[in-house]
Parts: C-alpha cells; structure tokens; sequence
C-alpha cells in the first residue's frame, strides 16, 4: 500500500507540475480565490465582474472566458453575471497529491480587445482519509541483549490529506517492554519508532505482540492500525553500519534500462551468519520499487525503467542493510534526474477567429500559448509562420502570442490561406512542433459587376414577333455570395423622345434583351440604350454598357408607281409623233420602294402590250421607247403594262398602265375616251376617228395659234416658277419625282408634266424633256 501512495504523489506532483509550468506569468495577476474540495457542482467562486472593476454586460460583449491547463475545465463562467462556478466536484489528492498549498493555475481570456488575466484557485484539503499501513503486521526480531533506550523503525502510515489533517501522531498498544516516539522527515511525514524501555529476556518471554495505531490532527480524527509481532532473538551484537549515511547520484533521463546507478556498501562486526549481509530496498513506494532494484549480495542500484525528467526530477530511495542475525543499518540514496531535450513545444489554441473578412488590416486571426516541459534552455521557444504570408505573429504575454493581418486582404486574390505556426525549442538537438490552421476571408463587396463588353451590337430584322429574343448582355463580379448576384436593368434614355420602354425589355436575371413589339425599318432603323448591371452586395455597385440595336430590312414593300398615276379618274395618255425615230422617248414609268439595299432595287419590264415589238421598256430606269418605225397600220391607240420588280426576296411588283396615242403632229387634237365607255365606242374607232380628222382639219388654224401661245407663256415663265404647269399633288408627294441611287428615278433626265386641273378628262398640255445634269 505504500508504493501505491507513492506512485499516486509522484503522479500528481507531475499534474501540479504542469499546470504551474503552462501557466507562469500568462497576464495580469486577477487574485486568488479558494474553494473547499469535494464542493459541489455549480457552487459560487467568486465574481469576476466585480473583481476586474467592468460594466453590467462587457464581459458578454467582450466574449470572456476561462482557460484552464491540459483543457481541463474546473471552473465555469456566466458571463450574464460574471460569476466564477465549480465546474466539478474537485478532489484534492486527486489534482495535486502530497502538494500543499494546492493551485490551480487558470486565465480569464477577454477579446476585443484582447486581454488575460492571470488567477489562481486554491483546493483546501479536508479530512476525508484515514491512515493506512502498507504492511498490516510489522515483524521485528530485537536481540534480548539489546540496551534500554534502543529505538526500531517501523513502518509509517500513509494519508492523502495533508497538513494537518495527515498523520499526527502514532500510539503502540500498552506493554510493559516498549514505548513509542513519533518523528518527522525532511519532507514532513511523521513516522513511529519503537523504543525499549525495559530490557527483554527471551526464555521469559521469546515473542510479544502490540498494536500501533496511527491518528491524524482532523476534526474527529481519525485512525489507522498495524500489528506489531516482536521476536526476541539471541545475542547479535553488532547491526551492519554503510560507508555513507547518504549517497547522492545525478542521472539523465534518457539512461537506458540496466543502467548502474551506484552501488552501496554495509560492514558488520560480526561472523558467521550474524555477519553476512542482504541488501533490499527499505519501505520503497510503488514507484520506486518500478524504478529501480538492488542486487540483495553487491548493493548494485540499477534502472528497471526510464526515469522521465518531466514526470519526478529526483527519487529519495532507503537502503537496508541487514546481517544474518537480523540486525539492520540504513542509508539514503538520493537521486537527481537531469532534464534532456526529449519533448517537443506545445501549441495550445485558445482562440480562433475564421472567416475574416477582407479589406480589414491588423485583425486578430488567433490567440495560441506554447510551453515545453523541458527545463533550461531545453524550454525556450521560438515561435515562426511563413513569410511569404500577410501576417504577423506579436508576442502578447509570457508563452502567449496572436497571429493577426498585416495588411488588408483581398479575398479575390486569395480565398484561404494554410498557415503553420512552427515552435522550436532552443535545446540540443532542437525540437519543433508544427500546427497548421486554415483562415477563410470573408467577401466584402468591393467590386462592381464588369461586362464582358463595353459596346453590343445587335441586330434584328424587322416584322419579328413580340418578346423575341434579340441578344444578350453579361456582366461578371469578382465577389461572392449575394455580393456577385448580378441584376440587369434598362437606364433611362438619353433621347427623352425614344420609347425604348415599349421598344425592348431585359431579363433582370440572365440579361437577355427581348423585341416587345414588331419593329418596322421604314420607321425606326437603329436605336441606342444603355443597359445596367448592379450586384446585391451593400452597399450597392453598378456599371452599363451602350447597346445598339440595328434593324435590318426585309422586303415588305412593293414597288411604288409614281409616275404615270394609277388611280387617277381616267388614264394618262402619252402622245407620239407617227414620224418618231427608233428610240424615241415616250415616257418614263418612275416608282420607289420603301425599303433600302437590294430591297430597293427595281427593275422594269413591259408585261402586255397592244402591239409587241412596237414598244420597249428599259430594265434599269423605266423609260418606254419606240422599238422600230411607226407606220399608219400600227393602231393609233395603245394600251401597255409595265411591271415594275424589286431585288427582295421573295420579289415584290407592281404595275403600271400607259396609254399611248399615236399622232401625226401635235396638233392633232387628242380626245381620250375614258376606260368605262361602254365596248360599242370601241368598236366605232373608225367612225370616231373620222369626226376627229373633221373636226381637226375645221379648226387647224384655231389650234395651232393657241398652241404656239401656251408654249411661249410657258417657256418665259420657266426660270422663275412652274407657274401653271405643276405636278399633281396626289397621290405621291412633290420630292419623291426625283430620287436618286436607287435606280427608281435616274437624273438623266426630268419632265415637266402640265395638267390642267379640275377636268374629268384631264387635258395634256405638253410634255417636254429637259436637258439632264450630270453630277461630277
């Protein structure tokens, strides 16, 4: 029972150990509270509010808690009223051992801003122990020769508490022989020792047996008992004696199994059997008897397991010596372990902030404590990250350091960073310890959606449906999450006179741009609009870009005859000189069309005619010319149709009826019959014509004076204005006779029509060719 009360000290020296090594000097000294141990959960400390002097509600604003060593958590903190709780019931012996006072070393951690503060709890033992003796019966062989006052060791009781609630004091049952001394170590412990107050005779009484009790100082005491079996053996007169009373050996920690350690030695006076010597280890605790072993003939010491330097630093080992007659001499080994670096630096993480967010210098990222068991320089740290990354590693108290930004970062440029926080020890060979942590950053929305182009062009044919799709718009952000949800809107126009609101609309979501109604390229052949692009992010960015929508024609318009009107009351008749050449002029058929390109280009062809071969008609600018020499067989009336083609596809047409007259001379009087006279005049041409000639012939002289009037009236009035020749002003408007470029109206040549108004029949006056104007 002895060496498992050892083992359980050595065991928790080692804990105490660590937790005073982690924790010395980690920040401002809070103070030191004590609590009775065995307390139960949840029982109040102390208030920590009201010790560090702070505000109803700051130790939750500023995230305080507690850090104990080894990520045991005694304590517990309510940080709505800074009360310090017993997180568990603690049990003294347990946490510290033989150690008194018993500290518990912890931290109050408060973030923004950063502080620690140091504190320390104090277990205050009570009597919750009895004595215990290893060995329940002490057997003692004591010569009867032996002189009144001689003192025999015994073996002590053993009591995890401390102070005084240990063992106090010891009492042998009463005897008419022996009494009892209690006496105290170095360390402390007090241990009994039998003393003889009257001397023995053994052919009395060869053999006694006591009873010894141990008490300890506790309210009530309490107590633990042993039995006590004394032999009374002959003359032995000399008990060995060592050659030191105390053997003082160092070894370092990293000595291998077997290893000597020393080697005591022990003489005796005596011969024979009362002479020879047996070495053993005296009282050893359970650790100690782990540790080491004697050889019982030479006193060798050697290793039966490796010492840890961390674990004990030094053993306190009894030698006994005892001879043959029983007799027995002690000595004291102590043994000093010297530290070795064997233990790398440990990393304790304390706090971990992950996402940061970007565009935010000298940000706190971790708080994290090192420490190193070993002691010297085998203990000193240095603490390193790499240093192709943008932060900085800031000693903040002894063995605390925090790792914060150095500069703003850019999430778009880098999302996450692996960093390794690397300690090495300053011992040799050296020790390091790597801990790798991973930081997120956090988008902020600092980047404007961008296009993939700052100009578009699209196009779209006219006549297109409604809500056609007529092209896209994208834009891109560099950012992420709803700060890269792109939304696309139509921005106001800058001509206010555009609706471009029934014109086109956008998909907010994807930028497609659709046709809300039927375009028409007659009316409207391009537009411009600016398209915007904004993200979701707060605050708010945006950029445009200016899209052009360009309509292309189709060839929706049929050619439009111009000249000669085609819905006039009664037909225009063209009159011809039977004398004419080959070629001659007759007229010209002008039309346009409405659409452009090759849409627009016309071509003309004579569909019908009253006689084929008399007329023709040129492709390229509608003018109709004599094919051959008149003669007096041909008809003196003609009816011909022109069709007037554009280049479009499919090809659209239209056209135009001439009447033609043919005359022996301009004064010939010229009397059309309309379309709707009924077929019996037709067929009464000859007789009409007779009249005609009559008539004519009757009034030559007449006619031909107010012929050669009206042409000098006219010619004079040219350079000034038309004057009473004009053009008819419907159906087609005045600036359409003249085109150009499109091969409807060429500018060889330009006629001067002159109707007199007002007349179902429409009299000709004169047509008259001008001398073309050639352009440069």
């Amino acid at each position: 029972m002895e060496i498992g009360w050892m083992h359980s000290r050595r065991q928790r020296q080692v804990l105490v150990f660590f937790v005073l090594l982690s924790l010395s000097g980690a920040g401002a000294e809070l103070g030191s509270y004590s609590v009775v141990e065995e307390t139960e959960r949840g029982s109040f400390v102390a208030n920590l509010e009201k010790d560090l002097g702070l505000g109803l509600t700051e130790m939750s604003t500023r995230r305080a808690r507690i850090i104990s060593q080894g990520n045991k958590q005694h304590l517990q903190l309510k940080v709505q009223t800074g009360d310090l709780l017993i997180n568990e019931k603690l049990d003294r012996e347990e946490l510290c051992g033989p150690t008194e006072p018993c500290i518990l070393h912890f931290q109050v951690l408060m973030e923004k801003p950063l502080e620690i503060f140091q504190a320390e709890l104090r277990v205050i033992d009570i009597n919750d122990h009895s004595p215990i003796f290893t060995e329940k019966e002490i057997i003692l062989k004591i010569p009867e020769n032996s002189p009144l006052g001689t003192e025999f060791p015994l073996y002590h009781a053993l009591d995890s508490d401390v102070g005084s609630n240990n063992v106090q004091n010891y009492k042998i049952s009463p005897n008419s022989h022996f009494g009892i001394l209690t006496k105290e170590r170095t360390d402390g412990r007090k241990y009994p020792e039998l003393v003889l107050d009257k001397e023995l005779d053994r052919e009395e009484e060869p053999q006694l047996r006591l009873t010894l009790t141990a008490l300890d100082g506790g309210s009530p005491p309490r107590s633990g008992t042993a039995q006590v079996h004394i032999e009374v053996v002959d003359i032995n007169d000399n008990a060995p004696e060592f050659e030191q009373p105390i053997y003082k050996v160092r070894i370092p920690e990293n000595s291998s199994l077997g290893s000597l350690v020393a080697t005591v030695s022990a003489r005796d006076l005596d011969s024979g059997a009362n002479g020879k010597i047996s070495y053993s280890l005296f009282q050893p605790s359970e650790d100690i008897s782990k540790t080491l072993e004697v050889n019982a003939m030479t006193g060798e010491i050697r290793l039966r397991k490796q010492v840890d330097f961390e674990a004990v630093t030094s053993y306190e080992v009894h030698i006994k010596a005892t001879d043959g007659g029983g007799l027995s001499g002690k000595c004291t080994l102590l043994l000093q372990v010297v530290d070795v670096n064997d233990n790398p630096p440990q990393v304790t993480m304390s706090a971990l902030t992950s996402p940061i967010p970007e565009n935010s210098p000298e940000i706190v990222v971790a708080v994290f404590s090192v420490s190193d068991p070993d002691s010297g320089n085998n203990g000193k740290t240095i603490s390193s990250i790499q240093e192709d990354l943008p932060f900085l590693l800031k000693p903040s108290v002894k063995n605390f350091y925090t790792l914060v930004t150095e500069r703003a970062l850019d999430r778009e440029a880098r999302a996450e960073y692996n960093i390794t926080l690397t300690v090495t020890d300053m011992g040799t060979p050296r020790l390091k310890t790597e801990h790798n942590i991973t930081v997120q950053i956090s988008d902020v929305n600092d980047n404007a959606p961008a296009f993939t182009q700052t100009f578009y062009t699209l196009f779209v044919r006219e006549n297109n449906s409604p809500a056609l799709h007529i092209g896209s718009v994208s834009a891109t952000d560099r950012d992420s999450g709803t700060n890269a949800q792109v939304t696309y809107s139509l921005l106001p126009p800058e001509d206010p006179h555009l609706p471009l609101s029934s014109l086109v609309s956008i998909n907010a979501d994807n930028g497609h741009l659709f046709a809300l109604r039927s375009l028409d390229y007659e009316a409207l052949q391009a537009f411009e609009f600016h398209v915007g692009a904004a993200d979701r992010g707060s605050p708010e960015l945006s950029s445009e870009a200016l899209v052009r929508v360009l309509v292309l024609d189709a060839n929706d318009n049929s050619p439009f005859v111009l000249y000669p009107l085609q819905n006039g009351s009664a037909p225009c008749t063209e009159l011809v000189p039977r004398a004419a050449e080959p070629g001659y002029l007759v007229t010209k058929v002008v039309a346009v069309d409405g659409d452009s390109g090759q849409n627009a280009w016309l071509s003309y062809q004579l569909l019908k005619a009253t006689e084929p071969g008399l007329f023709g008609v040129w492709a390229h600018n509608g003018e109709v010319r004599t094919a051959r020499l008149l003669s007096e067989r041909d008809a003196t009336k003609h009816r011909l149709v022109v069709l007037v083609k554009d280049n479009g596809e499919p090809p659209r047409s239209a056209t135009a009826t001439l009447h033609v007259l043919l005359v022996d001379g301009f004064s010939q009087p010229y009397l059309p019959l309309p379309e709707a006279a009924p077929a019996q005049a037709q067929d009464d041409w000859l007789t009409v014509y007779l009249v005609v000639a009559l008539a004519s012939v009757s009034s030559l002289f007449l006619l031909s004076v107010l012929l050669f009037v009206a042409v000098r009236l006219c010619r004079r009035s040219r350079a000034a204005s038309v004057g009473r020749c004009t053009v008819p002003e419907s159906p087609f408007p005045g600036h359409l006779v003249d085109v150009s470029g499109t091969g409807t109206l060429s500018q060889s040549y330009q006629y001067e029509v002159c109707l007199t108004g007002g007349s179902e029949a429409n009299e000709f006056k004169f047509l008259n060719p001008i001398i073309p104007n050639f352009p440069p």
